[in-house]
């Protein structure tokens, strides 16, 4: 590949994400990271371990970065356990940018910011059972109750957790 061909390839980038607002425009590039991930490209382009925190999302601003859990934790302020899983949901996807991640991984991370939810798997079931559905079960490990499960944030979960860093920050 040339410089050209790169060249031309970035314009053509340009083309399809000038039209979108700012929020089409993440989750476009967000897509482009996850599609064609590579340790430099995720660094780059800084979409992991940040959060949509403009008002109308039109304004430009750079979204703010959590330097750590407890930072996203603190700013959410989740209310419910379900909640809390969808925070630390969004942590493990997004900030930390795996493509998936396990229940109990999740509730690791709770509970050693002393806020550990009492049935994790309840906890996302009740997400999965939204509609539109926040987090998708990607696959089960086993045939018990208790198996393993994989999981993975939608598109409106992260919009959701987008939606409360945005709401309780305006509220302060």
């Amino acid at each position: 590949m040339s410089d050209l061909d790169e060249i031309e390839a970035m314009k053509k980038l340009a083309a399809a994400l000038e039209p979108l607002d700012v929020a089409a425009r993440q989750r476009a590039l967000q897509w482009v990271v996850s599609r064609y991930r590579t340790t430099r490209l995720s660094a780059d382009i800084n979409i992991g371990g940040h959060a949509d925190m403009g008002g109308d999302g039109e304004s430009g601003e750079q979204p703010a970065s959590f330097e750590t859990f407890a930072h996203l934790f603190e700013a959410a302020s989740p209310r419910t356990e379900s909640e809390k899983a969808l925070v630390a949901s969004y942590w493990a996807q997004v900030c930390e940018n795996q493509a998936s991640f396990g229940a109990q991984t999740l509730n690791t991370q709770l509970k050693d910011l002393g806020h550990r939810v009492g049935n994790i798997t309840e906890a996302l079931s009740a997400l999965k059972g939204e509609r539109p559905a926040l987090v998708l079960q990607l696959k089960k490990s086993g045939t018990s109750r208790q198996a393993r499960k994989t999981y993975k944030l939608s598109q409106e979960g992260v919009r959701r957790v987008q939606t409360m860093l945005r709401d309780r920050t305006d509220s302060q």
